[in-house]
């Protein structure tokens, strides 16, 4: 097993369940980065409106939020095998009837909305299932190259290959072609999905009655942890400065700002996940940085000033430099991030944090998506990418000091 040195990263593979989890969750992540670009561009195309994308992704952010908690209760309590099949049937489904409606000329935004509101449940349910699954499939000294693998593989096809391909495909077709696509790769990942074995014993179900215990347990473990809800806090403000510019006003940015822009915007998105790959691989094929928390923040923190230059540039290159950066340290911050919970948090606990990380860090995603259309009518594009660039620095800087991070990393080695 190639455990040390420069290809520790590729550990993992050593085992068969990873190999297919791995390859299914790859499909997927490809066909998430498709359905970004396509589902803006169908938006685009039925109605011209910043505030009718802001209404779809807030129908995203809202389901992911509301049923994430239940999500990290049911990764603790039931097979997260059958969790991630279930999610991947049910995007399946969503993604065929849109394609089935966009052919037939009856899709209207209220389908997208309902569509992305599923997309998000099911996401839901995901995320803490996957975080809770690997350390049953791999050995604690994987951890970090299988998140490193996850961190390379995400951004590589949710962020660069799949945005670039459904730009290219829906400019050269119709949305719809794209979205047929996106149902394929997801019906081969469930495939790949169903010939996984569980590789441990189920978690057993409880009663009814230790779903509110479960639930505050895990409240109770963040509270008391200061490096965890301070990270979460400061998640939840980056992600209301941040994400609704880049997920609501990006696309149209792009269509205003260049000639081409639908193929523009998915070129900007690849260069961004090309940057998070890169970073994500540097962070996995090292050891695990001793100041791990005060790189982690600094990474989010700095890392985003670049995106006052995407709010304000017309030039392509700027722009994709500028994108590439912040997709640099989003990437390695991730891989620390993910790491840092399978390490430090309980094992019979993660389902249930991890779930308290999405609802925490995530709280104001739907907020964030549905003010930014709205906004941007009476605020200029380059102010509100101007705030997201400066703001996560001071946030960051906060959260470090309130936390004590600098005297917790040392006091808890991860090396």
């Amino acid at each position: 097993m190639p455990g040390t040195g420069r290809w520790r990263v590729l550990a993992p593979f050593a085992s068969r369940e990873y190999r297919l989890l791995m390859a299914a969750v790859s499909l997927s992540i490809f066909a998430e980065g498709m359905w970004t670009v396509v589902m803006a561009l169908q938006v685009i195309a039925l109605e011209n409106d910043p505030a009718a994308l802001s209404l779809v992704a807030t129908c995203m952010g809202a389901g992911l939020v509301a049923f994430v908690l239940v999500g990290g209760i049911a990764a603790d309590r039931i097979s997260q095998r059958a969790i991630i099949i279930a999610v991947e049937a049910v995007n399946l489904l969503t993604v065929t009837t849109v394609t089935v409606l966009g052919f037939i000329g009856a899709l209207a935004i209220w389908h997208l909305a309902v569509a992305a509101a599923i997309l998000g449940v099911a996401a839901a349910f995901f995320f803490p299932a996957y975080s809770a699954i690997l350390p049953r499939i791999l050995p604690p000294e994987q951890l970090l190259a299988a998140n490193g693998v996850e961190g390379v593989v995400r951004p590589v096809f949710q962020r660069s290959v799949g945005p670039a391909v459904a730009g290219m495909l829906v400019g050269a077709t119709l949305p719809s072609i794209g979205a047929a696509v996106v149902a394929v790769l997801f019906g081969l990942g469930l495939l790949l999905l169903v010939a996984t074995r569980p590789a441990d014993a189920a978690p057993q179900p409880t009663a009814r009655a230790r779903v509110l215990h479960d639930l505050r347990d895990g409240f109770r473990f963040m509270l008391r942890t200061p490096w965890l809800l301070s990270t979460l806090l400061f998640a939840s403000m980056f992600v209301l400065v941040v994400l609704g510019p880049i997920e609501v006003l990006l696309p149209f940015i792009a269509q205003q700002r260049f000639e081409d822009g639908a193929r523009t915007y998915g070129f900007v998105l690849a260069v961004f996940g090309v940057g998070s790959a890169l970073g994500a691989l540097a962070v996995s094929s090292i050891r695990m940085p001793r100041r791990y928390l005060t790189v982690m923040m600094t990474m989010w923190g700095a890392g985003s000033i670049p995106l006052i230059v995407v709010g304000t540039t017309s030039s392509f290159p700027v722009m994709a430099a500028a994108t590439f950066v912040v997709g640099v340290t989003d990437g390695a911050g991730m891989v620390i991030w993910g790491t840092l919970l399978q390490r430090r948090v309980p094992t019979e606990m993660l389902g249930r944090v991890s779930s308290l990380d999405f609802f925490v860090s995530l709280a104001f995603m739907p907020v964030s998506f549905a003010i930014v259309g709205p906004l941007s009518k009476v605020v200029s594009m380059e102010t509100i990418f101007t705030v997201a660039g400066v703001a996560p620095v001071l946030l960051a800087a906060i959260a470090v000091t309130a936390a004590r991070m600098p005297r917790d990393e040392l006091a808890h080695p991860l090396r």
